[in-house]
């Protein structure tokens, strides 16, 4: 596949190419550009063009736009579905079941709302010498928005920035995963079929240091819009500042679960097995890294969990039995191999998996994990589980508070003063009661605290706010209904 610059779909300045593989059996499944910066310049330059033709497109054009790609996106599900599987690692099952009918929604979503973006009008009577003026609020775009998405969820995470950003008006340039931009680059047809201006849409393909930093650092991008890795972010961060340009980080996670003692243990380790293992192979910001469970049923969700992990397939994703794939790289399995064997170092006993097959990791199951083991204190990308006992929920959510992150956190309880006190107290962006963590609604905000993000959150109203900027205009004395003030 080529990658979409200026309404052209193109090989890379210097011809380089990235091989996509199938992560499971290493074949080649295609290949695309590698984008050089000479090709980020050229797409930064198309925007910059684009974003007027954007700005003066009305808001129903825009919605039918990204509803006609909604519609595409669906009718074309099973191929899509398919294509992302062979690329991603996650499994057929998962992806069938949620990521590729999420991206329609999502795009559906962002339609709808292109007609809400409302402003708002502002007496200032409340003001001295302001008693019969009037102040109005509208919101125009902010031009150029940078998208770099990560391997993940790449269809869904995507379909926020890039409807989003043009349900606003803007131009958008995205910057695909290289270990998987097929689907993605697949689903940039029905953009640019849909009748958008040339260069309002471009989509880039390559290294993330190459394109990505270019993308950063460049003069004429007005937003980078960035979900991955803490990293990763503050690279952008560092990056973006010359030009100050604005810069939206969703980051990494090392979310918790808290189980109390008067839940079903059972309940609590389907759940949790569910969140660590079998959402992305582990491979996700918010899946369950965490687990910190009352001492009085430690033990019965501990042998849950064992007994649950046990039963599950790990093999080849495109299969639709198989429930853990591999990690998305080799150099993910190595570093994800490398945190277990540091666990053990520090003490930790490990009591399932633990072992690595080329890009697969046996789930891995770990209890007497010290408050500052590797476990605890990093994020590890990857089907690896520690389980800590707690005496009180004090305990628990002082725990929880200690990590550098702060995405999301679950609580598994029917105590409801222990429900609101867990929910202010626990600093994180998103408490889910009785569920797993590994899980994101798109028509609510998401976002973290801490290393997990800079504190603006993504949905559906708050992306676009987020992509555009607010105006305020004010009228003096545009009526004379208030009497002028009387002196004292």
């Amino acid at each position: 596949m080529r990658m979409l610059i200026d309404g052209q779909w193109v090989e890379s300045s210097d011809g380089g190419k990235l091989e996509i593989r199938n992560p499971s059996n290493g074949s080649l499944i295609d290949e695309v550009p590698a984008a050089t910066t000479q090709d980020v310049d050229r797409a930064v330059a198309a925007a910059n063009r684009a974003k007027h033709a954007m700005a003066a497109m009305p808001a129903h054009r825009r919605a039918d736009i990204l509803m006609n790609v909604s519609r595409r996106i669906t009718e074309n599900r099973e191929a899509l579905v398919k294509l992302l599987n062979s690329e991603n690692g996650k499994t057929f099952r998962e992806i069938d079941a949620w990521e590729i009918d999420a991206a329609a929604r999502i795009v559906a979503g962002y339609a709808e709302e292109a007609k809400r973006l409302h402003g708002e009008s502002v007496p200032l009577h409340s003001i001295p010498n302001l008693e019969n003026s009037l102040a109005i609020t509208t919101y125009q775009p902010l031009g150029v928005i940078a998208a770099i998405v990560p391997f993940n969820y790449p269809v869904e995470l995507w379909s926020h920035k890039i409807a989003g950003g043009l349900a606003a008006g803007n131009a958008v340039i995205t910057k695909a995963p290289e270990e998987c931009p097929l689907a993605m680059l697949e689903i940039s047809r029905y953009y640019e079929e849909a009748g958008l201006p040339a260069g309002a849409h471009q989509i880039l393909t390559g290294w993330g240091e190459v394109a990505g930093a270019r993308l950063a650092e460049i003069d004429g991008v007005d937003m980078i819009s960035m979900t991955g890795s803490t990293e990763v972010g503050r690279l952008i961060s560092k990056a973006a500042a010359d030009t100050l340009k604005k810069v939206h980080l969703e980051l990494g996670g090392s979310d918790a679960t808290i189980v109390c003692a008067d839940v079903d243990p059972k309940l609590a380790a389907e759940a949790i097995v569910a969140g660590r293992f079998t959402s992305g192979n582990g491979q996700i910001c918010c899946a369950v890294k965490r687990v910190y469970i009352a001492r009085a049923i430690y033990a019965d969700v501990q042998q849950h969990v064992l007994e649950l992990t046990g039963n599950l397939k790990v093999g080849d994703h495109t299969l639709p039995d198989t429930d853990v794939g591999p990690l998305i790289s080799l150099t993910a399995a190595e570093r994800v191999e490398g945190q277990i064997k540091t666990a053990v170092e520090e003490g930790a006993t490990l009591v399932a998996g633990g072992t690595r097959d080329r890009q697969f990791i046996q789930p891995t199951v770990f209890i007497d994990v010290a408050p500052d083991s590797i476990l605890l204190r990093e994020e590890v990308f990857g089907p690896v589980l520690p389980l800590v006992p707690f005496d009180t929920i004090d305990d628990a959510i002082a725990m929880v508070n200690e990590s550098k992150y702060g995405l999301q956190a679950a609580i598994f309880t029917n105590d409801f003063r222990s429900i609101m006190n867990a929910s202010m107290r626990l600093q994180v962006g998103t408490v889910i009661v009785n569920h797993q963590t590994a899980m994101r609604i798109e028509c609510l905000p998401f976002g973290g605290r801490k290393m997990s993000g800079n504190g603006g959150r993504e949905g559906f109203m708050e992306t676009l706010k987020d992509m555009s900027e607010t105006k305020t205009i004010v009228f003096k004395d545009a009526y004379d209904m208030f009497a002028e003030p009387q002196a004292m």
